[in-house]
């Protein structure tokens, strides 16, 4: 295993392009399933997720080709809808493949999915509006199965704007017979794509982006090449970076209309920002200053995957701001470790009471997540002395190469072989 060494202090300098988004290609991946032939998809960024996911379809019997951040799906060899265990396990965005494979084979087993443990994540949405469809769904010894001869359009209305449950609806929907509607659905921009996606194949979806989302089945969907759009998150992380380090960064590749609500944070607490087309520029400030009171919620409001990486910048923020997670109920767990480098945090219930330090000190710290191991790396990037980040696999979810990007913007960061720490040490 390894873990990230960075010496903090040097503010971040320079152009960096933006990676294909993470939570745009697992399902547009996952829909590959939907269409015999061979699929080419472009910007797919290099994640241990994505590997999850193109294993997963391998397990299925397609043939997965990668060529730098192009990959080759060729889904004509496909022959089960069976997804073993020790994949799901792996991944909780495995669970995008349950509609395209009901839609594809009539049914689909699969067991619970795994992923970060950042709170309750159930799968009870996305299971609901495939029965709705005409699904009848068994569970037993842990094994969901789903059989459906035939798939007919319906109106569901989901109980919570659940991104993973709209997306998987619309999968399973887009071969059905007759009209579905999709109520109360998630507006993300990931599903945008997802519906840009669709149509580029042949389907006929429109509302992506709103809370109402139609879909008239078609009778057959064909393979199109497709480019990934950017990846919101990794700008959102990038741009608080920036920020934390008092750095200046053009980032290119970018959608910065997606981060509308983290940006608007980052002028308040003294950052400067430009757009201009798919670029945006960043300038921080040597005095931030808090925000007053931040709350996660769904898109376009301020997305809970920024919520850890936010507070780390609000960590060297003059004054008092508060940030309220409101989506995830066990997403806090890097407070301690940042208290670790000396913030100075105080935490009622979901909500973090932030009080602004003149400086973070290095530590020895451990990522519990993918958006708490990011957090950290800013952290540690903007601290005095050293910080050793272990938890890299997490991160690595979601960043591709994350060190490799920051060094190309001059920061102190390098992967380095771990070290078992010291029992009597505590630290972590």
């Amino acid at each position: 295993m390894e873990h990230f060494l960075i010496e903090g202090g040097k503010p971040l300098c320079g152009t960096v392009r933006i990676q294909g988004a993470k939570n745009a290609a697992l399902p547009i991946l996952a829909a590959t399933v939907l269409a015999d032939g061979v699929h080419e998809l472009h910007d797919v960024p290099r994640l241990s997720d994505i590997d999850v996911m193109g294993c997963i379809l391998e397990a299925l019997g397609a043939k997965i080709t990668r060529f730098g951040n192009r990959v080759v799906v060729d889904t004509t060899t496909l022959r089960t809808s069976h997804i073993p265990d020790t994949l799901m396990r792996r991944m909780r965005s495995s669970i995008f493949l349950m509609g395209p494979l009901l839609s594809r084979f009539q049914e689909v087993s699969v067991t619970r999915p795994g992923g970060c443990a950042i709170g309750a994540r159930p799968i009870d949405l996305h299971l609901k509006g495939l029965q709705m469809l005409g699904a009848q769904i068994e569970e037993t010894g842990g094994l969901i199965r789903c059989v459906a001869k035939r798939l007919v359009g319906t109106t569901i209305r989901l109980d919570l704007p659940s991104v993973g449950a709209t997306e998987n609806v619309m999968m399973a929907a887009v071969l059905a017979d007759g009209i579905t509607v999709i109520e109360n659905a998630a507006r993300e921009p990931e599903i945008v794509d997802l519906q840009r996606y669709l149509n580029q194949m042949g389907a006929n979806i429109e509302g992506a982006g709103t809370n109402t989302i139609i879909i008239r089945g078609v009778k057959r969907l064909r393979p199109v090449p497709y480019e990934i759009i950017p990846d919101r998150i990794v700008t959102g992380t990038l741009v608080a970076a920036v920020v934390a380090t008092s750095g200046e960064v053009t980032l290119t590749h970018t959608i910065p209309e997606h981060l509308h609500c983290m940006l608007s944070l980052v002028r308040q607490a003294g950052a400067e920002v430009q757009t201009d087309g798919d670029t945006l520029w960043v300038r921080g400030s040597r005095e931030l200053k808090a925000v007053g009171e931040i709350q996660t919620e769904p898109y376009p409001g301020f997305p809970t995957d920024l919520q850890p990486q936010m507070m780390s910048l609000l960590t060297l923020a003059e004054g008092t701001s508060v940030i309220r997670e409101r989506i995830f109920d066990a997403r806090l767990k890097h407070v301690d470790e940042l208290r670790k480098m000396g913030a100075d945090l105080q935490v009622v219930d979901n909500s973090v009471r932030i009080r602004g330090v003149r400086a973070l000190s290095g530590a020895q710290v451990k990522a519990t997540d993918l958006r708490a191991g990011a957090a950290l790396v800013i952290a540690g990037l903007a601290a005095h002395g050293t910080t050793s980040v272990y938890g890299v696999e997490h991160i690595e979810r979601g960043y591709d190469r994350l060190d490799l990007m920051f060094q190309c913007l001059g920061g102190r960061i390098q992967r380095v072989p771990d070290q078992i720490p010291s029992m009597e040490s505590g630290t972590l």
